[in-house]
């Protein structure tokens, strides 16, 4: 019987998974972003279907309703603009206009609705810090101090605003006003922001002491946050400290494994090369701010929010790689996938982070059902990029996804191969290889791969849930499967498939009592899943419930199982189990027995 298993944190949303951990910059800042709403997608570059009009004003409507309830900022836009066209005196058709355009990246549309908003509004703050956002990029920090003096009403608008006044002061070549207003920022919540950009200010202006009294005292407090190691690290560089740089992105580096921001800084520092400043102008330094607010946004589930920031952030800095990933990330988890794969194209050809969006397009493409082309230009980068971990992984689970089980083993092992033998990370994948070798039926390949995984990750719930799975279902070395599968639910007591999973164990013990138990809470926590009820089904009549046996059996079979499964399951809903059938379980009290092949655990 096929083993379900629970999602591991490689496997589970890969795509979404790979974006964060690239796009991870001031996460680590807690901040509590004003603009409360559903997200919306991206239409930096045009959509590859023209939206269809409609010829009557409800209609449009409806239609930017509908494209906004679906969180699709780009034809929102269009409709919206259709009917605030025919209808140009509505100032709440004006507001979710300007809206639309703002959360699709129409940045020109955007300006053009916030100078009609503040003619009937003059309060609205959005608009004014859109305006101001507008100045910036034309060098107009006066005019943009302007703007942003109007946009903020509370406390954390204020500290948007504060941080971009802050960059206009420097753009006005006035950086000692820049800090003393940072400075003023006195709320503790906000104090990774005043740091980090107050030490960015400072090296920004030149003013040598002071930059490196705040980007250390930055760096003590946010030893975790990409963005601030980062600058301290070139910072460092630029001060001709190039061993002490070192040691600090190798200080960061377990933290976001091989990130590769951190790997072409320490490629960079080896070859006894200076790292470049971060943070450039005035103007890059305001693209920081909003990448950091959106960014904290993101994480904190205010999507508008973060993509209003975003949006805006790569407004002044169409470049800035962290916002592309950040961005395309939120696109991804709203189900806009055509759009994160527009964004994802257009990262820089010569960023380090290039490779790892190519791999990202190939696993939304994958998330869009076009696994075919996802595969093949997952192919197309390890052919080219043979040593890419990343583009390999991507490729082997989709592989495994689409049961193409003897290619996801050849591309696991090309990733085994070129990496250390006993590399932690490469737990995962060598759980993955075992499941494809599993799903083959090639039990002793299997076997030893998942014995290699508990071998790199001792009493990882996963392995350990599907190995001793498969050592119970197989009748063998059921003392060290019962064992393992009780540790694994002590590790994740509330993950339905190793729930089942020790059930199981128990009904091949003969346990029926604690086999109920345990499975019908599986299936308390996990209603839907064909197995578990299919379980249920098999214990129910070894304990004389015939009647709910039937009941769960039908139930599996209405929840689409493993085609494998089925012809199984159908047998059972016509004759039950078959009473003289042999019980393959060893008693609980003879020693279990491990083969020396596989090395015991």
């Amino acid at each position: 019987m096929t083993r379900r298993t629970s999602p591991s944190p490689i496997a589970k949303s890969a795509s979404r998974t790979l974006a964060l951990r690239l796009a991870l910059g001031l996460g680590a800042l807690s901040l509590a972003l004003p603009l409360q709403a559903n997200g919306a997608t991206d239409p930096r570059k045009p959509q590859a279907n023209p939206f269809a009009l409609s010829r009557s004003l409800s209609g449009n409507y409806l239609a930017a309703l509908s494209a906004t309830s679906q969180r699709d900022a780009a034809a929102a836009s269009v409709y919206f603009k259709e009917v605030l066209r025919r209808d140009p005196r509505n100032l709440e058709l004006l507001e979710r206009t300007f809206l639309a355009a703002l959360t699709s990246g129409d940045m020109q549309d955007a300006f053009s609705y916030a100078d009609q908003l503040l003619k009937r509004d003059k309060a609205n703050g959005l608009a004014h810090l859109a305006l101001g956002i507008k100045a910036m990029k034309a060098n107009q920090f006066g005019q943009a101090r302007n703007e942003l003096s109007k946009s903020g009403n509370n406390r954390q608008r204020d500290l948007t605003a504060v941080l971009l006044n802050a960059w206009t002061l420097v753009g006005s070549n006035e950086p000692k006003r820049a800090l003393e207003t940072l400075d003023r920022l006195k709320d503790e919540r906000f104090a990774g922001f005043r740091d980090y950009h107050s030490a960015l200010i400072a090296d920004v202006a030149k003013i040598a002491p002071e930059a490196e009294r705040r980007m250390k005292s930055a760096y003590e407090s946010e030893k975790n946050t990409l963005r601030v190691v980062d600058a301290y690290g070139r910072f460092l560089s630029r001060r001709g400290k190039n061993a002490e740089a070192r040691s600090v992105y190798e200080a960061f580096d377990p933290n976001l494994s091989r990130h590769p921001l951190v790997t072409a800084a320490l490629d960079e520092l080896t070859a006894g090369k200076t790292l470049a400043a971060p943070i450039k102008t005035a103007v890059q330094g305001a693209a920081e701010v909003l990448y950091g607010l959106g960014s904290t946004g993101s994480g904190q589930g205010d999507e508008l929010a973060a993509m209003i920031y975003l949006q805006m952030s790569l407004f002044l800095d169409p470049e800035n790689p962290l916002a592309i990933i950040s961005l395309a990330g939120l696109y991804e988890n709203i189900k806009q996938g055509e759009a994160a794969i527009a964004l994802y194209r257009s990262m820089p050809e010569t960023s380090p982070l290039r490779a790892n969006a190519d791999v990202q397009i190939g696993l939304v493409l994958d998330s869009l059902g076009k696994s075919d082309e996802a595969i093949k230009h997952l192919t197309a980068i390890s052919t080219a990029r043979p040593q890419d971990i990343d583009a390999l992984n991507a490729l082997g689970n989709i592989q495994r996804a689409r049961k193409e089980f003897a290619e996801a083993v050849t591309t696991y092992s090309k990733i085994i191969a070129s990496s250390p033998s006993n590399d932690r990370a490469l737990w995962p994948v060598y759980y993955f290889r075992a499941i494809s070798y599993e799903r083959q039926k090639i039990w002793p390949k299997a076997e030893a791969d998942f014995l290699k995984a508990l071998e790199l990750y001792p009493n990882q719930p996963l392995v350990l849930n599907y190995l001793g799975y498969s050592w119970a279902d197989q009748g063998v070395n059921l003392d060290d499967a019962f064992r393992m599968l009780q540790k694994a639910v002590e590790l994740r007591p509330n993950d339905g498939y190793i729930v089942d999973s020790l059930g199981w164990a128990h009904y091949r013990f003969g346990r029926y009592e604690e086999a109920t138990k345990d499975i019908e809470k599986a299936v308390q926590l996990k209603p839907a899943d064909p197995t578990i009820n299919d379980h249920l089904g098999d214990i129910y009549w070894k304990t004389d419930r015939k009647l709910e046996a039937q009941f769960q059996w039908n139930h599996a079979r209405d929840l689409g199982p493993e085609p494998e499964d089925l012809p199984k399951i159908l047998e059972k809903i016509e004759r039950g189990l078959s009473e003289d059938k042999k019980e393959t379980a060893a008693p609980a009290s003879m020693p279990a027995e491990t083969p020396a092949k596989n090395g015991g655990l």
